[in-house]
């Protein structure tokens, strides 16, 4: 699944096209290198998200498709 749609099914970014920005900005992480929005995510994977001076880590644990708000926080795990 591409970066940018897994962090809007996980909300963990809000809207897509926010998420895209922050990839384009070179504020998201894979495995601690600079992703573009297009990237591949695999369950493993630990993404880092800088949110001005906050920085969020998060590891992949599940890739959906489509998931329910409250199933969301269940297809990551905060570090």
């Amino acid at each position: 699944m591409r970066l940018d749609k897994y962090l809007k099914v996980s909300r963990l970014i809000k809207r897509r096209t926010v998420a895209n920005e922050a990839c384009d900005a070179g504020r998201v992480m894979i495995n601690d290198k600079v992703a573009k929005a297009s990237a591949d995510v695999k369950i493993g994977d630990v993404i880092t998200i800088s949110f001005g001076n906050k920085e969020v880590k998060a590891e992949v644990l599940t890739i959906q498709e489509t998931v329910r708000k409250e199933e969301a926080k269940e297809m990551f795990r905060y570090l």
